[in-house]
């Protein structure tokens, strides 16, 4: 009956310290947030959701969710100097895509210096065109449009990664699929490390210019998980539902992943203060690097 006793006191304070230990290990998994935060008009055509009645939620936004990085698209110089200025923990990698410093669109990458170190040689803005070191339009696009790089190193776990932000072009179709074919060639160069893409692409994912991302082992992130989201993200302030009934209400925000595993998927249309904080909802995924 002793040794029976003993037995199970050992059962006890064993399982209690595996509990314990379970507890206190560091969670390895990464928050990655994509954003289109809507450009700053300089004439105000976005009346009450105009920047400036957005930009303390959007701030929120980031601070509630803590992602390691996120990735923005449209934004404007001085859009990124009041986040820089609210974000002291964050890091900017990025330039402006009209003369590659500040002038236009950033497709900007903030990550969380106390999470993640960026190997800052390896971090690149470059453009998708026929161009891609120089300021640049490619094929039929309609603007200037860019993917920017990061290589960041995850603190906790020690592992790498590559972390790839762009906007594809909205009007010009070969355009997207070009981009999309140079993209996945940077992907390629990526081979020994996890890879992690996302941003506005301008396309639902049923379109053939992924098959491209497919070919360089990238899979879509909302289906590498069951605790996914396949609601719209571009709300067009309120012109469509969840549905996707109304103006242009589609899925156009995705997350692309490669040797990495995928923990969930969120679409981000909470309440963090007003009523849209962009014309497009932030897309979120939380990974598990191999």
């Amino acid at each position: 009956m002793r040794f029976r006793g003993m037995m199970k006191r050992f059962v006890i304070v064993f399982s209690a310290l595996l509990l314990f230990c379970s507890c206190s290990k560091p969670v390895d998994n990464l928050k990655i947030i994509s954003f289109n935060i809507r450009y700053n008009s300089w004439n105000n055509i976005d009346g009450d959701n105009g920047w400036p009645h957005r930009k303390a939620a959007v701030v929120k936004m980031i601070l509630e969710e803590h992602p390691a990085a996120i990735g923005l698209q449209e934004a404007l110089i001085d859009q990124l100097q009041y986040l820089d200025s609210c974000l002291p923990e964050y890091r900017r990698i990025g330039v402006g895509r009209d003369d590659g410093e500040e002038a236009g669109e950033f497709m900007a990458i903030y990550y969380d210096t106390s999470r993640l170190s960026a190997d800052l040689s390896l971090c690149n803005t470059l453009w998708l065109s026929e161009t891609p070191w120089e300021a640049s339009k490619g094929w039929d696009a309609a603007c200037y449009r860019t993917v920017t790089c990061a290589f960041f190193t995850d603190k906790r776990s020690g592992r790498s990664f590559s972390y790839f932000n762009t906007h594809l072009d909205h009007v010009g179709k070969v355009a997207r699929a070009e981009s999309a074919k140079y993209i996945a060639q940077l992907v390629d160069e990526s081979e020994g490390f996890p890879v992690i893409l996302g941003g506005d692409m301008n396309s639902t994912i049923d379109d053939t210019i992924f098959n491209a991302f497919y070919k360089s082992g990238l899979q879509d992130a909302r289906t590498m998980t069951d605790r996914t989201s396949n609601a719209i993200t571009y709300n067009a302030f309120g012109g469509c539902d969840q549905s996707g009934n109304g103006t242009e209400g589609k899925v156009i925000d995705h997350f692309f992943v490669k040797d990495a595993g995928v923990e969930s998927f969120r679409t981000l249309d909470g309440d963090y203060g007003v009523p849209y904080i962009s014309d497009h909802y932030p897309i979120e995924v939380v990974v598990r690097l191999k």
